[in-house]
């Protein structure tokens, strides 16, 4: 599980800010280069379109990171998408934070939700659209958990192998 003590590059997108992406100050300000940090914290709110948004700031932070490894990339990506659409989809949320470390080894990535859920649950199965995301994701990493936080939110994570 990842510290519950970050200190790091914070970042806090508004709605309009995810509804303009990549034309905000935010974006450009991270093209030229994630602030130096071996943490990475970012808080959306709980739109579809913060998930590819969320994509390309963890894509940015492993650039600065130096993780080049495809594998790794691939399932970095593929972990923080699912787990931020699930967050998005599956919560009463009104904002979520994703948070991306490296720590030795491993890569660590977190989402953390305001809790609440839908009034609409899915459930799993080959038939249905909804409900393989968590498989998916317990595929791409070495260990995944869940903790449920004091104020009803809860935070999924995943550990997921720098060294292939």
């Amino acid at each position: 599980m990842l510290p519950t003590a970050w200190s790091g590059a914070q970042i806090a997108l508004s709605p309009q800010e995810i509804e303009q992406w990549p034309k905000t100050a935010s974006a450009r300000t991270l093209a030229d280069g994630w602030p130096s940090s071996r943490l990475a914290s970012f808080r959306v709110p709980t739109l579809e379109r913060a998930v590819p948004v969320c994509r390309q700031l963890a894509r940015l932070w492993m650039d600065s990171e130096d993780i080049t490894d495809e594998s790794v990339r691939c399932a970095a990506l593929l972990v923080i998408s699912e787990l931020m659409t699930n967050a998005v989809v599956h919560t009463n949320s009104v904002s979520i934070t994703g948070r991306l470390q490296k720590d030795g080894d491993w890569l660590l990535v977190e989402v953390q939700d305001e809790g609440g859920t839908s009034s609409d649950p899915h459930r799993g199965g080959n038939a249905n659209e909804y409900g393989r995301g968590l498989v998916v994701v317990a595929q791409s990493a070495q260990a995944l958990g869940t903790q449920l936080e004091t104020g009803g939110g809860r935070t999924f994570w995943a550990r997921i192998s720098l060294t292939g």
